[in-house]
């Protein structure tokens, strides 16, 4: 008979948010696959359990998943864990999760910690419906394109951010979404030196870079969703031809751009189809 595959989450800061569950979960499996076996060695420590650790990132997933699934096969329980939270939420362990499942393998979750719902439970924004979008890019131009892209998301936002370009996303997103939307920073949650903010944009960055907000340590921001109700296809559609009745294609999709929110050089490719669809 196979084993069980344990996803297993563990604290995001504050080792004593490790549940029972997990705890005794960790101490019964045969092994523990970790992101990081330095890390989650300092948890073992901390609970006084020595079960057999294997590194399982990013750049070994695709090497080890055999061997864990052989070992599962094998009837030997298995926990996955990440360095922090619940793996998989911008973790690696997707392929491993994957192979268990296509090999009639059981796949058991052990809840606990998130960043996500934690920022959400602490951010006063609503809840209800939200989108959780991980990092953002690195880079400027990728970055400001990705938030571009998610200007005129209804939903709340849920991005993560590293210490290192923390000011400059805040900066990216007031200049797409505006320094007025509500928003959350929820800085090294759990943690002793956490800090939990809600202002507007424009007032997150200014705290951001004053360090009234400390630039230090890990970021998860909650943004509050659009306002802004966007216009069916047909609509802009119909803005589009109406503009281009007085204007050039590059005025109007400038024009259609501004009213709706959405991306100009999608607009302008549009206007190109329904002029060449309307001769």
């Amino acid at each position: 008979m196979s084993g069980t595959l344990f996803v297993v989450a563990t604290p995001i800061g504050n080792l004593e948010d490790l549940t029972p569950r997990a705890r005794q979960t960790l101490a019964e499996v045969s092994l523990i696959a970790a992101e990081d076996t330095r890390h989650t060695g300092r948890l073992l420590m901390h609970i006084g359990c020595k079960t057999r650790l294997l590194a399982l990132h990013d750049h070994n997933e695709e090497k080890v998943v055999h061997g864990l699934i052989e070992s599962l096969q094998g009837g030997n329980n298995v926990a996955l864990v990440s360095d922090a939270g619940t793996p998989l939420v911008s973790d690696p362990g997707f392929r491993l999760v994957r192979a268990a499942h296509e090999h009639g393998i059981t796949v058991s979750p052990i809840p606990g910690a998130s960043a996500v719902t934690a920022a959400l439970s602490a951010a006063g924004i609503p809840t209800d419906r939200f989108c959780f979008e991980g990092f953002a890019p690195s880079k400027h131009a990728a970055r400001k394109d990705w938030l571009e892209n998610l200007a005129n998301e209804r939903r709340t936002l849920v991005i993560y951010e590293s210490v290192h370009r923390i000011e400059e996303s805040l900066a990216d997103m007031v200049t797409v979404f505006g320094p007025d939307r509500q928003a959350f920073i929820g800085r090294e949650l759990t943690k002793m030196h956490e800090q939990c903010v809600q202002e507007s944009l424009g007032e997150l960055h200014r705290q951001v870079k004053d360090k009234s907000i400390v630039g230090k340590g890990e970021f998860a921001i909650v943004i509050a969703g659009s306002s802004h109700k966007q216009e069916s296809p047909l609509e802009v559609d119909r803005l589009l031809r109406a503009l281009c009745a007085h204007l050039s294609a590059k005025d109007s999709a400038k024009v259609a751009a501004e009213a709706t929110g959405l991306k100009r050089n999608a607009l302008y490719e549009r206007l190109l189809v329904l002029k060449t669809s309307d001769t």
